[in-house]
């Protein structure tokens, strides 16, 4: 399973990043519907579109017998979900002058129960063929033929469009990915997210499965290549902090993959290993060594600090030791400034995992892996409408220099760092 994205809705703020949650849960508390309704406004349009062209005939073709013309547009309502939604009406005058109807949109002006069933059964899990059912069942009047006839053009749209989100084309460079797990009750979702050269955000892919499970994640970047995504691309890979998340993508890109532990999570794991008492100053050390810009540097204090560990708290040390290295690649790659901060943990994907799980929290009974990865694909839908462009941006042509140099080589000395 697969899609594609857009930009958080929460603010983000250092290495930390905080949520911005009264947004988070105005956004989520609309739920599948409103996901729903944005793919069925699209579907509306496009049916239009389909009425006019019968109409008036293809755009661009010359029909001396047309008895019909465009007119521009103007704002209209229709009804999807219980909602009134606006949408950009096209016009259609006979030649005699006079208004001409479009079929589609005069019956998606009305409160039909008709829409609400289609659109959240849709998206809960309903196959296509209770679907169908149901679609019949509720235009059981035999005045409703037309009725039946949009109905079914709709739902066959419906479809389309659920289709094409799961299968869509992985298109241009993509220099970073993004890969975090998160728990939905007994399942766990991994999500893929990648940003491109000009530092937008592309939800790449979805699969349920737990980020310890390196089978369930190779299938998903194989996926993701069957989509489009460059295998042979030099590229950066953020991931979580699991071993199999990191396996899966050696394992799949080789060479050309670099990786990044997130600190953030590498952080949370040490800290879970300390009492209490010294769980601030520590955290403190942590962020400080994770702030330098110096590779050495930031290297030098982890390392005293894991070796003051070593006694008291080897449990914390030896966490802190594991992919140590891995936690420090963008300072290995001279990454600057605020895209170094973006790209030191997978924070940058968490606002879309929390409107996702905003989403997911209004559903208490997951029967099946589908039926979660539906519903995730409906909350991470729902994110993407206001991705925004990541920070620092602007310092992505250096980072994909330093990265095809890197790869090419294999040499880290060949960057000036050891």
């Amino acid at each position: 399973m697969s899609i594609v994205y857009r930009k958080n809705s929460g603010s983000v703020k250092g290495a930390i990043g905080l949520i911005d949650y009264e947004l988070i849960e105005a956004k989520a508390s609309e739920g599948l519907l409103r996901v729903s309704v944005e793919i069925g406004l699209e579907v509306v349009r496009q049916m239009m579109e389909t009425d006019v062209t019968e109409l008036v005939g293809s755009k661009g073709k010359h029909n001396p017998g047309r008895t019909a013309y465009r007119h521009g547009w103007d704002e209209s309502k229709v009804v999807l979900g219980s909602e009134k939604v606006s949408v950009r009406r096209p016009r259609v005058r006979g030649t005699d002058g006079t208004e001409m109807p479009i079929k589609s949109l005069g019956l998606f002006q009305t409160d039909d129960p008709m829409n609400d069933a289609i659109l959240s059964r849709l998206l809960s899990g309903v196959s296509t063929r209770k679907l169908c059912r149901t679609t019949d069942e509720l235009v059981d009047d035999p005045a409703c033929v037309s009725k039946s006839e949009v109905s079914r053009r709709f739902r066959s749209g419906m479809e389309k469009a659920m289709a094409e989100f799961f299968g869509r084309r992985i298109e241009g460079s993509m220099p970073i990915m993004m890969l975090d797990g998160m728990g939905l009750g007994d399942m766990t979702i991994v999500a893929a997210m990648g940003i491109d050269e000009e530092g937008h955000k592309h939800m790449l892919g979805l699969t349920e499965g737990g980020t310890e499970n390196s089978e369930v994640v190779s299938a998903l970047l194989n996926d993701m290549i069957l989509r489009g995504l460059d295998a042979q691309e030099p590229r950066l890979y953020v991931l979580d902090g699991g071993k199999a998340l990191s396996k899966a993508v050696k394992d799949t890109f080789g060479k050309k993959a670099v990786v990044q532990r997130c600190q953030v999570h590498k952080k949370r794991n040490v800290l879970a290993h300390l009492p209490k008492s010294e769980q601030e100053n520590v955290s403190k050390r942590l962020t400080m060594a994770y702030r330098e810009f110096d590779y050495e540097k930031a290297n030098s204090s982890l390392e005293l600090l894991a070796k003051e560990m070593d006694l008291r708290y080897p449990k914390a040390s030896d966490s802190l030791r594991e992919g140590l290295e891995e936690t420090l690649t963008v300072h290995r790659l001279r990454v600057p400034g605020l895209l170094r901060e973006t790209l030191s943990s997978t924070n940058a994907m968490e606002s879309a995992n929390s409107v996702c799980a905003g989403v997911l929290r209004r559903v208490t009974n997951f029967k099946h892996g589908g039926t979660t990865l539906r519903h995730a694909a409906a909350g991470f839908m729902e994110a993407e409408r206001s991705f925004h462009r990541v920070r620092g941006y602007k310092q992505i042509p250096s980072l994909k220099m330093n990265l095809a140099r890197l790869t090419e080589t294999g040499d880290w000395s060949i960057l000036g760092v050891a």
